[in-house]
């Protein structure tokens, strides 16, 4: 019967991924793909949908309990700096200073910008919930196709922030000095190379992707299907309305950054962090947002959804690992042959399509680590070739992180993904092989 568990497994991966692209919503189809799993494996259908440790409920209940009050204060804090039009006076001084003429350059700031908040500590989630409002008028007034929005956010926000550049806080480059007991800048000069080609990539197919887009014609709208109606159709009459200054615009924005940065050990920072900006927002729009209330509850109801998108792929993704047969895939996948650091790359990253960066980091760190260490392998290495690793396969459509994005942006599976699949999981995979090759002739 371990065959029949096995086959249940992929065919609820492809299965999931498949009624992505198909549109259907996560929270419909995550319970669909894990009842196949239940089915093939003959696990208890109800203890695992709603049992209170290691199902499918428990797996929603505890994303939503870690990350809802970043996504309803993060959706909050995005619907004020959106509605007052505080996004809009921030582009106009952003594009005042760098230009219409190279929206190449606009990218690249959006990508840095994106890059010195997460390398700040602060989570990917916050920074879509700011930067996406604050783009679109950008790219409304540059006429870029929204669909390669995509690449400047995944590439400053959760490439080389999350697991290349020394030092990085991010929960994935903290994970392997717990066990190996290595510092966060653990092999810098590694960290350094793989940072370097990831920009070099990323801002390569950024180019690309813009210079092909305006070669094609293509406008702001040019991500919709033919016949979809078009969202906010009445931005640019809300453009020319009064706008409030630059410095009142960006200040809440001031004020929350330099509150996690300055304060990052106190706990919840993040949520006390959001509030302050959204109470900011709140007495400096006043005058711009004749009806708060409506602004809170838009916010308050995008969130859920956004939420519950992100929350229902966890769930999945907790069926998943906890099917028997799910062992045995993995046992596989960690004793794959070769080379010490060609095994250890492959195995982080192929478990990172099904477990996630972290859960992917967790795994092989934790089983794989006393091996490669008896092996003679500094521990420094380890660390950073896994962290690498546990990125390549992470932008699928299960992702929480995917799902997020694109709640948030209107994009969808057909329009963005592409892109944001090449520049991070693509970029992921040229890093970590060329990693892999100076680590061995340099360091081993």
């Amino acid at each position: 019967m371990e065959i029949i568990g096995i086959i249940g497994l992929i065919i609820a991966i492809v299965g999931i991924i498949y009624l992505s692209f198909k549109g259907l919503n996560m929270v419909v189809a995550a319970p669909i793909a894990a009842l196949l799993i239940i089915l093939c494996n003959q696990m208890n259908i109800w203890g695992t949908f709603i049992g209170p440790e290691h199902s499918y409920m428990a797996g929603l209940a505890g994303f939503l309990i870690k990350n809802f009050g970043i996504f309803i204060l993060g959706a909050i804090f995005g619907k004020y700096m959106d509605k007052s039009h505080a996004t809009v006076s921030i582009a106009d001084f952003i594009l005042s200073k760098i230009g219409t003429d190279s929206p190449y350059k606009v990218l690249v700031a959006l990508t840095l910008i994106g890059a010195i908040l997460t390398f700040g500590g602060i989570s990917i989630f916050v920074v879509f919930f700011t930067l996406i409002p604050l783009a679109r008028p950008i790219f409304k007034k540059l006429d870029i196709n929204w669909k390669l929005l995509s690449i400047p956010l995944y590439l400053g926000a959760g490439t080389f922030t999350m697991s290349m550049i020394p030092g990085t806080p991010s929960v994935q480059n903290a994970i392997p000095t717990t066990v190996l007991g290595t510092k966060l800048t653990a092999a810098p000069s590694l960290g350094i190379i793989s940072t370097i080609i990831m920009l070099v990539f990323g801002l390569w197919y950024m180019k690309i992707a813009l210079k092909k887009s305006q070669t094609n014609g293509e406008g702001f709208y040019s991500y919709l299907d033919e016949g979809e109606k078009r969202p906010d159709e009445n931005d640019e009459e809300l453009v020319k309305e009064n706008l409030a200054s630059f410095m009142i615009s960006i200040l809440p924005l001031i004020v929350m950054i330099a509150t996690m940065i300055f304060f990052n050990n106190v706990k919840n920072i993040i949520l006390i962090a959001l509030t302050f900006s959204i109470v900011l927002c709140a007495i400096l729009f006043r005058k711009y947002l004749p009806n708060q209330i409506d602004v809170l509850n838009a916010g308050a109801i995008g969130s859920i959804g956004s939420s519950f998108v992100a929350a229902s792929a966890v769930a999945f993704g907790m069926v998943l690992t906890n099917a028997p047969t799910f062992n045995i895939v993995k046992e596989f996948i960690l004793h794959i042959p070769g080379p010490p650091l060609v095994s250890l790359a492959v195995a982080t990253s192929i478990l990172s399509g099904v477990m996630a960066a972290s859960g992917s980091i967790g795994t092989v760190i934790t089983q794989l680590a006393p091996t490669y260490l008896a092996m003679g392998i500094p521990a420094e290495i380890i660390h950073r070739i896994v962290v690498i690793g546990g990125g390549v396969i992470t932008v699928v459509p299960q992702s929480g992180v995917v799902l997020t994005f694109n709640t948030i942006s209107g994009l969808n599976f057909k329009h963005g993904f592409k892109e944001a699949f090449i520049v991070s999981n693509g970029g992921f995979l040229i890093s970590l092989i060329i990693t892999v090759i100076v680590a061995q002739l340099f360091y081993l």
